[in-house]
């Protein structure tokens, strides 16, 4: 069995936040491989966020965020399950990252369930008889609307836009990385985005 280093540990725990006993368990079982210890410290994660997902968030605070120039402006609402956490500077600092990303992404829901029915029926219609004029089959109709709509919802909704700060990942991923390190289920609940001069 390769030796674990502490101080291939600590690195380790400074990257991903998790307890010193987690970065130990998955450097022993990557053989000190630190990508693919990362990786299990990633999959146990989303398997952890997973499970605290159905746990209530009463708590939370509420952010704003006021974009250079005072043209742009967010208010948004994030739910944890306690007022320690809300006070939590982790807590605090991924509602602001959030609140940052939604001045510059301008997006319209949080999460795909909240775009009304008729919406995705119109969008997906639309897309249906884009490919039918580009001549495409009608049987892979229905999927290449389905593989636009994804898209929409990537442009669309916070939870499935890349992160504007890193676009190797998306909300979601950021927020299943905040519930790992503070070991709550979080919320995003809502958002305004205010531009100046808009219709509101």
């Amino acid at each position: 069995m390769v030796e674990i280093k502490a101080g291939q540990v600590k690195e380790l725990r400074d990257k991903s936040g998790v307890s010193m006993m987690e970065c130990k368990k998955a450097l022993e079982a990557s053989c000190g491989d630190m990508a693919k210890a990362e990786l299990i410290l990633r999959e146990k994660g989303l398997a952890a966020a997973t499970k605290k997902a159905s746990r209530a968030t009463n708590q939370g605070l509420i952010d704003s965020y006021i974009h250079l120039g005072s043209k742009i402006g967010v208010l948004l609402e994030v739910n944890c399950e306690t007022d320690f956490v809300a006070r939590n500077e982790m807590f605090r600092e991924f509602v602001h990252n959030v609140a940052l990303h939604i001045a510059a992404s301008a997006p319209k829901y949080v999460t795909k369930e909240e775009v009304p029915a008729e919406i995705i029926e119109a969008e997906k219609e639309i897309y249906k008889k884009q490919a039918l004029n580009e001549g495409k089959p009608e049987a892979v109709v229905e999927k290449i609307a389905e593989g636009k709509l994804k898209k929409f919802y990537g442009e669309n909704c916070l939870i499935n836009q890349l992160y504007v700060k890193n676009n190797d990942m998306t909300i979601e991923d950021l927020l299943k990385d905040a519930i790992l390190k503070i070991g709550e289920n979080i919320v995003i609940r809502r958002f305004v985005r205010f531009v100046l001069g808009e219709e509101f």
